[in-house]
């Protein structure tokens, strides 16, 4: 089984790739260093040589288990099928926030995930700019630079605070009427998932919500928000897993209530700007 020493091996992994690969490149990148990989979808020679350093280091950790990169799949799509087809596998965002680095802003992390027969098991969030730390194994919990991560049980509604994929929020806001969106708090996004699941972890978000799943983006912080004590659905009400349609969306929320509040206020009405795609 995967030991509390690797979950610190791991951590140290992504710190070691941090420092070699994305900090020495952030805001040093070239013209011939950023790239489109579909449209308005970005990638640079960071995202790639993080992705290289990670799938070595990782495949030492746990040899034998394939490693699903974001910039893999993109090249390989098929790759995407070892999260529910092998018995073990590593999935990996190198770069979490690509357009934000690209632009020279400092909201990035990086993201990665280990499932077992196709469910999340443990799960890392680095911020290399912050040296902010996330992590979760299965049942032991959720912890945030070394202490446990614990969801607030109650928070009144009318001061919470959450996260729209970047996308996703120009539709929830333009669908949502004025007399819903006063009973909650402010929307906003960092364009990088895996700062917003470490913000809500520390209690400075009341949830999450996303239209796009791919499991590099989510599968680490879903299963952190359920070891925190939360809750991390599709938009049917289903639980996430790594392995859904890549449309299934997210909600992640502190408890069942308040995601059945959040859930009725923001997408009671049916899925938002269903023909906008959402980033995260």
């Amino acid at each position: 089984m995967f030991s509390d020493r690797d979950i610190e091996r791991t951590a140290d992994l992504l710190r070691e790739a941090a420092a070699t690969e994305l900090l020495p490149r952030f805001r040093n990148l070239g013209v011939g260093d950023i790239r489109e990989k579909g449209p308005g979808d970005l990638v640079t020679v960071a995202d790639e040589a993080c992705e290289r350093r990670l799938a070595a280091g990782l495949s030492l950790i746990l040899p034998g288990a394939p490693v699903v990169g974001e910039e893999a799949v993109a090249a390989e799509p098929g790759l995407v099928t070892h999260i529910s087809a092998a018995e073990w596998a590593w999935i990996v965002d190198p770069l979490d926030g690509t357009a934000n680095y690209a632009r020279g802003h400092d909201w990035f992390a990086m993201i990665v995930a280990l499932t077992y027969r196709g469910e999340t098991v443990a799960g890392w969030i680095y911020d290399p700019i912050r040296g902010g730390m996330a992590t979760a194994s299965r049942g032991a919990g959720a912890h945030l630079d070394r202490a446990r991560a614990m969801l607030p049980a109650e928070s009144p509604l009318s001061g919470t605070s959450g996260f729209v994929g970047t996308r996703m929020i120009k539709a929830v806001l333009a669908s949502t009427s004025p007399e819903r969106r006063a009973r909650i708090g402010k929307l906003t996004t960092l364009g990088c998932a895996g700062l917003e699941y470490m913000a809500m972890l520390r209690g400075e978000s009341g949830f999450c919500l996303y239209r796009r799943t791919k499991p590099w983006d989510h599968a680490a912080g879903a299963l952190m928000v359920r070891e925190a004590g939360g809750v991390a659905n599709r938009h049917d009400g289903h639980a996430y897993q790594p392995s859904d349609a890549v449309n299934a969306g997210i909600l992640c929320a502190s408890t069942d209530a308040r995601w059945r509040e959040i859930h009725g206020l923001l997408l009671g009405a049916g899925e938002p700007g269903t023909a906008a795609a959402d980033t995260a």
